[in-house]
């Protein structure tokens, strides 16, 4: 679809009713040119028959966090209570934010519905956003409140050791609120969730409006909240310690994995993804069970490794991979962001994923 063609699109999405020469006029174009693409989009499926009937185009809903990264790295080994020598630096962050920016950067039409301060950083935010393609126009403001803030302390090795977040502000998205983005939650070609927003929304998404959800569980405390709800969610991806607590089940071998991920199936989930840190992932749906080992990496930050492993694995469900490919794509999406001393790689490309892990088998 070319950019003119996203435009018209666009138009006639929000008013169905609209005029050729009312497009030719908001445009600046000429009326015989909006017919020329608008029978091109007909062609193309996303227009169906007459009185612009409009066919969406498939994108990913992500509904989380959104916050300020503030990181402090160590020149050398990591001297707990004590001031250490180092570098720091703030970024754009959250879990749900980093995952849909790392969709977007991939190509893909991504809606970020979050929520944000009417602060200096809440700005930067949706600024960003637009530069990068991440729709977040669907996103909640709050006035006179600070956007959220993560600090993390890292060890001279770029793995994180203590981190406080401070995300009052997310109890302002209501049940209420995330029911007024229904539609945008249900035309989606899958919805990512994270467990930064309340309990309650939670609950009331999965079980009132219909989507394949995808889930990051974020932290140990945090998936407490959907550990009653998890078989509500299509794909999950703990790592083994959340594994643990939303199954009951210690995990301390691959066949603990496998039980665990059948517990979790028997529930209602589809997909399990379990990270397993420098020792890869496991992966198992009822049928096929994998367990892969990464490749080695030249690791400058592992801060967001694993919103890029989901974000990997959400782009491969959306342009329907096989599971093989899913899991070499999403690792390949975590190897080239460890790989960066950005918590984003902002150069991840579908191309770039590719050939990072070519360079493996040869």
């Amino acid at each position: 679809m070319t950019r003119r063609e996203e435009e018209i699109l666009e138009l006639i999405s929000k008013n169905p009713l609209i005029s050729q020469k009312e497009i030719a006029e908001q445009l600046g174009i000429t009326r015989s040119s909006v017919g020329v693409h608008i029978g091109n989009l007909m062609k193309k499926g996303y227009i169906i028959g007459k009185g612009y009937i409009v066919k969406r185009k498939p994108y990913i809903a992500v509904v989380g966090g959104a916050n300020v990264d503030i990181i402090g790295l160590p020149y050398k080994s990591l001297i707990m209570e004590d001031s250490n020598p180092g570098n720091t630096t703030i970024s754009l962050g959250g879990v749900g934010r980093n995952i849909g920016e790392n969709l977007a950067r991939l190509g893909i039409d991504t809606r970020l519905i979050t929520v944000l301060g009417s602060d200096i950083y809440g700005k930067q935010i949706v600024e960003d956003g637009m530069k990068i393609g991440l729709d977040m126009s669907d996103s909640l403001i709050v006035q006179d409140k600070d956007t959220s803030t993560y600090l993390a302390i890292l060890d001279e090795n770029g793995d994180m050791k203590l981190a406080l977040s401070s995300m009052d502000i997310f109890e302002n998205l209501s049940v209420p609120f995330i029911e007024s983005k229904r539609d945008i939650i249900e035309n989606s070609r899958l919805c990512v969730v994270d467990t930064n927003i309340p309990e309650e929304v939670i609950r009331y998404m999965v079980e009132n409006i219909e989507a394949d959800y995808f889930l990051d569980t974020v932290s140990t405390t945090k998936a407490q909240k959907v550990k009653d709800i998890i078989g509500s969610f299509h794909t999950i991806k703990p790592n083994k310690i959340e594994a643990e607590i939303l199954s009951g089940i210690e995990i301390n071998s691959q066949d603990d994995l496998k039980r665990a991920s059948y517990y979790l199936l028997e529930k209602g989930v589809k997909r399990v993804f379990i990270s397993l840190g420098e020792k890869g992932i496991y992966y198992f749906d009822g049928k096929i069970e994998r367990y892969v080992f990464p490749p080695k990496a030249n690791i400058k930050n592992a801060t967001g490794a694993g919103d890029a492993f989901l974000a990997g694995v959400a782009y491969s469900y959306f342009n329907d991979f096989s599971i093989e490919e899913t899991l070499n794509f999403a690792i390949g999406a975590s190897i080239l962001t460890l790989e960066d001393e950005n918590t984003i790689n902002p150069n991840i490309s579908p191309e770039k994923i590719k050939k990072r892990m070519e360079m493996e088998i040869c």
